[in-house]
């Protein structure tokens, strides 16, 4: 009787001890999970912090100050001993002298006496006379003109009559076109804000001007460009290969979108309410040409063989991918040597090294040996780098278009230069407040930059168009030679 309860009691110990085992167990599988999932947090918020315009889509000024230190001084040391500013055989660059008949005025001077005998020497002109220019500011002076209705009395029967009012002859708006457009250029182009506007044509032409009139004339230029728009829109959609790229912009602190199409030959900006798909399958209407852009699921609407996937998102991606530790840096490093050869090859092209045929041919086992490497990286299930292949080989008809087609970057670098104005002007306006603000915006910026491209004077294009706008007239054409030439 006293054994079985020894037994009794041992076999009660030992399901206490089988059941703290199992709850330890149970801790230990528990604090291993949370473990797990800590670090994992630890890694993506370190993936985070590393990140910087080098190795992920942040621009440049995100990096903060001393952030390219290291580089730079890597760079001084390369160039040790050599002094500052240009070296030998740098061509340089100077001041270029204005033609003759630009001058406003020629001072000739001619020497008094020879050098060699002294006799008296008459004044004969030098045709290659030795020339030098002095350009100064004079003061800047409003003209303003003043109409005046006169009221007559009648001597004959002592009836005051005024004298009718001439639409023809009074202007209807208080500024000229060359005025309107100079304030249009001051907030829309160089991106001043309506008080400083206020203070610099005060400062610099002693012109007195409201914010409500600057407000005004920003509604009038609007208006007056808006034909030169629409003919950019055409203009970009019917190119054989455009670039695209969008970000965010605030309407009274309303997030919306801001859009761009940049060709060689125009550039177009719109302001749209979001980046959906349907909204920019709208803006895109013609479905024509290459476009360019990055792996935005967005624009999927274009047929893939007809796009370019922009391989400097994809290079940031994979120098990502490369300072991760384990299997995730190892494959980064490898996409990341690929895509060297990719940049490499296409710089021996631009250069004309390589033919475009040698091109194709240097390219082909790159191509292969990348996917492949792709495959492999998307079927290895490591997070936040497997799933990015697998979006990249979605993508694969569309990485290697600039291989074959003539006029295709590889890079969409050209719609991020274009953006970046309209990106800082963003950031020191916080956006517009309204919707007529939306519309002065993107189209005095598609007009600056288009009639750059044209080597148009963006000044003399603004003032053609207001003063179209004011006598009823077609507006001028942004493609127009003369132009160009004046």
């Amino acid at each position: 009787m006293e054994g079985q309860l020894d037994i009794a009691r041992l076999q009660a110990e030992l399901a206490a001890r089988d059941a703290e085992v199992a709850a330890s167990a149970a801790r230990i599988a528990e604090l291993e999970e949370q473990v797990a999932r800590l670090t994992e947090v630890v890694e993506a918020l370190r993936e985070e912090l590393s990140r910087n315009s080098n190795n992920s889509d942040l621009p440049p000024s995100n990096d903060g100050p001393g952030k390219n230190a290291a580089k730079r001084k890597r760079r001084k040391q390369k160039g040790k001993g050599r002094k500052r500013g240009g070296q030998p055989g740098h061509r340089g660059t100077h001041r270029m002298l204005l033609p003759v008949e630009e001058v406003d005025d020629v001072v000739d001077l001619y020497p008094v006496e020879c050098e060699s005998c002294w006799e008296s020497l008459p004044q004969v002109e030098d045709p290659r006379a030795k020339r030098y220019q002095y350009t100064e500011l004079k003061p800047q002076q409003p003209h303003t003109t003043e109409y005046r209705r006169h009221a007559v009395f009648c001597p004959n029967c002592g009836y005051k009559t005024m004298a009718a009012y001439d639409g023809e002859v009074i202007p209807r708006f208080a500024f000229g076109p060359r005025l309107m457009s100079v304030v249009a250029m001051l907030t829309g182009v160089y991106h001043l804000s309506r008080r400083k506007t206020v203070r610099l044509l005060w400062e610099l032409l002693g012109l007195r001007i409201s914010l409500g009139s600057v407000s005004n004339i920003e509604k009038r230029v609007g208006d007056a460009i808006e034909p030169a728009v629409d003919e950019a829109w055409v203009a970009a959609i019917r190119a054989r290969v455009k670039h695209t790229d969008g970000t965010s912009w605030l309407q009274a602190g309303v997030l919306l979108s801001l859009w761009t199409i940049a060709t060689t030959a125009v550039t177009v900006f719109k302001i749209v309410a979001n980046g959906r798909k349907e909204t920019l399958r709208k803006l895109l209407f013609e479905l024509r040409g290459v476009l360019v852009s990055d792996r935005a699921t967005t624009l999927t609407f274009w047929a893939m063989e007809r796009r370019q996937v922009c391989w400097a998102h994809l290079l940031r991606k994979f120098i990502s991918f490369s300072e991760r530790d384990g299997p995730a840096g190892a494959i980064g490093q490898e996409l990341l040597d690929y895509g060297g050869l990719v940049f490499a090859y296409w710089a021996d092209f631009k250069d004309g090294k390589l033919s475009r045929e040698q091109l194709r041919t240097w390219m082909a086992p790159v191509r292969a040996q990348l996917e492949a490497a792709l495959e492999r990286a998307a079927a290895a299930g490591i997070k936040r780098l497997s799933g990015s292949c697998a979006d990249m080989l979605d993508h694969r008809l569309a990485l290697w278009t600039f291989v074959d087609r003539e006029g295709v970057e590889p890079t969409n670098n050209h719609a991020e230069q274009e953006l970046r104005a309209f990106v800082l002007w963003r950031r020191r306006s916080f956006g517009t407040q309204s919707e007529r603000g939306n519309r002065f915006a993107e189209r005095v910026m598609t007009v600056a930059h288009t009639a750059r491209k044209q080597n148009n004077n963006v000044l003399s294009f603004l003032s053609a168009c207001c003063e179209a706008h004011l006598n009823g007239r077609p507006a001028p054409s942004l493609f127009d030679p003369c132009l160009a030439a004046a």
